[in-house]
C-alpha cells in the first residue's frame, strides 16, 4: 500500500471513530468541553512567548509523529494484545484522613495523576479526577480500574487544587464543582480558568498563572512550573490553554507534581531553582515510541528525579486508565528497574496508602497477584 493511501485509510479510521463517539455522547455532558479564553484572558494569552499564532507552542517545538505512523498507531490500539487493564482486583485502601491538615508532608494517591497532599498544615489535591470515564461522553472512553479510595462526598476540606492541563483525565468537571462548592482554591495554568468559568467557578477561586509564576496560600508556595506536552477538550481546541507542573514550598517540606510531560532540561532547571524535593510524584505511565516528545518513559521519570533532586520518587499516571499501548503494569516494572539501577528511592503505595516524608514506608510489589501483600523494601526517612 502506498503511503498516500495509509494517509487516506488513517484519516478514514479517525473520522469514523469519531462519529462513533458522538454518536454515543450524552447531550448533558456538551458542558464538559468547557470555554475558550476571550477578552482579558485571551488578550493576557498574547503577551506570553509560548503563544503563537492563537495557540500555545512547546518551544523548541516537539517532533510530531511521522507521516503513516497514525494508521499503524490505530492498528496497534485497536488489535494490540497488551493486558491493558489489572487482570485482577487491585487493592485499594480507605485512607484514615484527619479532619484538620496534620503537619509534616503525607501523600496519598488516588490513582493515575490525583495525589492528596497535606504539607505542612496545608491540605491540597492534583489533578483530583473522581469519574468513571475520563471523556466527554457518557459510554464512551477509557473506563476506572479500580473505585478511587473516597467517594468526592468522603473528602475532607481541601484548601486548594493544582491542575496540569485540561486533559479529560486531569480535569474533572464534576469532582471541580464538587470541591469548589467547598470552597476549595484552584490554581490553574493560563487559559484553564475559561474551562471553570464555564463551569461556573467564581472569579475569586480560579488563580490562573503563567510559568515561574508563585502566589502563596496558607503559609505554601504554590510555583507553576514548565512542562512539554498539549492541551484541549474538544475537536477545535487543541492548545488554547498552557500545561505545566507544580511545585508546593513549604516552611520546612517541598513537593513537585510533573502532570504530563516529555522529558527535557526543565527538570534541571526546577531542580536547582526549586530544589530539592522530599517527595517528587512524577508520570510513568502512557507512553510510547510516537509520543516521546510529550510522554516520558520509566526511565525518564527516574532521570527527572535526579535533575529535580528529589529524596524520594512518587510514581503516578499508570495502572488507573487504559490510555496507551503497552501492559498495564510495565511502567512500574521498568520504574522500578531503573530506580534501583540509579540508586533512587521509590515508593510504590497502594491506591489509598498515606506516605509521611519523614516517617518509614514500606513498598510492596502490590501489582503481581502472588506477592501483592508481601513487603519489598522498607524505605527510610
Amino acid at each position: 500500500m502506498s503511503k498516500r493511501k495509509k494517509r487516506i485509510l488513517g484519516f478514514l479510521i479517525s473520522t469514523v471513530l469519531v462519529l462513533l463517539a458522538f454518536a454515543f455522547i450524552d447531550t448533558a455532558h456538551f458542558r464538559t468541553f468547557g470555554g475558550s479564553p476571550q477578552g482579558v484572558r485571551l488578550e493576557r494569552l498574547k503577551t506570553v512567548p509560548m503563544f503563537q499564532n492563537g495557540v500555545f507552542e512547546n518551544i523548541p517545538p516537539v517532533p510530531m509523529i511521522e507521516p503513516g505512523t497514525y494508521t499503524q498507531v490505530m492498528r496497534r490500539q485497536l488489535f494490540g494484545r497488551e493486558q491493558r487493564v489489572p487482570p485482577f482486583p487491585v487493592p485499594v485502601l480507605r485512607p484514615a484522613i484527619t479532619p484538620s491538615p496534620e503537619p509534616g508532608l503525607r501523600v496519598t494517591w488516588f490513582g493515575h495523576a490525583s495525589v492528596l497532599v497535606e504539607i505542612d498544615g496545608f491540605r491540597m489535591f492534583t489533578d483530583p479526577v473522581f469519574a468513571k470515564r475520563v471523556s466527554p461522553f457518557a459510554t464512551f472512553g477509557p473506563e476506572r480500574s479500580f473505585a478511587p479510595p473516597l467517594r468526592l462526598e468522603e473528602l475532607p476540606q481541601i484548601n486548594a487544587v493544582v491542575i496540569s492541563h485540561d486533559h479529560y483525565d486531569h480535569l474533572d468537571m464534576k469532582a471541580i464543582q464538587f470541591l469548589a462548592d467547598k470552597g476549595t482554591i484552584f490554581f490553574v495554568p493560563l487559559g484553564i480558568g475559561a474551562h471553570l468559568e464555564a463551569w461556573g467557578i467564581k472569579e475569586s477561586q480560579i488563580v490562573e498563572m503563567n510559568w515561574w509564576d508563585s502566589y502563596t496560600l496558607g503559609g505554601i508556595k504554590i510555583v507553576c512550573t514548565p512542562a512539554v506536552h498539549y492541551s484541549g477538550r474538544g475537536l477545535f481546541s487543541r492548545n488554547s490553554t498552557l500545561w505545566s507542573s507544580w511545585s508546593l514550598i513549604g516552611p520546612l517540606h517541598r513537593f513537585y507534581f510533573s502532570g504530563d510531560t516529555g522529558y527535557s532540561p526543565h527538570f534541571k532547571e526546577i531542580g536547582a531553582r526549586l530544589g530539592p524535593f522530599d517527595v517528587a510524584a512524577l508520570k510513568i505511565g502512557a507512553y510510547d515510541y510516537t509520543w516521546e516528545g510529550i510522554h516520558m518513559n520509566p526511565e525518564d521519570a527516574v532521570r527527572a528525579n535526579q535533575d529535580l533532586r528529589g529524596r524520594r520518587m512518587l510514581p503516578v499516571h499508570w495502572g488507573t486508565f487504559n490510555l496507551a499501548i503497552h501492559e498495564w503494569d510495565e511502567p512500574i516494572r521498568r520504574a522500578k528497574a531503573a530506580a534501583r539501577t540509579a540508586g533512587v528511592t521509590l515508593l510504590t503505595p497502594r491506591p489509598g496508602e498515606t506516605v509521611e516524608a519523614d516517617k518509614t514506608f514500606v513498598s510492596m510489589d502490590w501489582w503481581i497477584p502472588t506477592s501483592g501483600q508481601q513487603a519489598t523494601e522498607s524505605i527510610k526517612p
